[in-house]
């Protein structure tokens, strides 16, 4: 008789926790992009002390700058975060070149907080949803974290190359 309580409970913890833990990861995701170092240097290190000339630094092989690197992470992060909240969206004529746009001088310190302010929401976001939400989004979010760890390695590639990065922040 005891086995029969005992089986339903072990199956309701167990999707109670894996609910739990597929947002915990969602948002540890986010995070060590946005502002937790970890196994790599989050953006917000990774754009910290820099000067609006060395954001807009660039090649000559016609790689991106930083600054059009931070531009284009808060351009897609914002528009998922958007559809992810049932928001319109601005019209995109599929040009992703576009995305990748300089910071103006005066403009550099608003790109920096507003890289932030856009990862801060996607937490937000994350930790308020409910399961059935985040479950249609789990792709998209996870796709999230990959592609801002993969502008921020470019980023770091660029600082170290031009000798602005300390390597006390996290990549030696």
């Amino acid at each position: 008789m005891r086995k029969y309580f005992v089986l339903p409970l072990l199956l309701l913890s167990y999707c109670c926790y894996s609910q739990t833990t597929t947002k915990a990861i969602l948002l540890e995701q986010l995070k060590t992009t946005h502002n937790k170092a970890d196994w790599f240097v989050p953006v917000n290190t990774a754009i910290e002390g820099l000067t609006p000339e060395q954001a807009n630094w660039k090649d000559s092989s016609g790689n991106h700058s930083i600054a059009q690197l931070v531009n284009h992470l808060i351009f897609w992060d914002l528009d998922q975060l958007r559809k992810f909240k049932g928001q319109p969206t601005p019209p995109f004529n599929g040009d992703n070149d576009a995305t990748f746009s300089p910071a103006t001088q005066a403009a550099w310190d608003g790109t920096v907080k507003r890289m932030d302010s856009v990862l801060t929401a996607w937490e937000q976001a994350i930790e308020q949803a409910d399961e059935k939400t985040l479950a249609s989004h789990y792709s998209v979010i996870a796709h999230i974290g990959a592609h801002n760890a993969y502008h921020i390695g470019q980023m770091l590639f660029i600082r170290k190359q031009k000798g602005w990065w300390n390597p006390e922040k996290g990549v030696k």
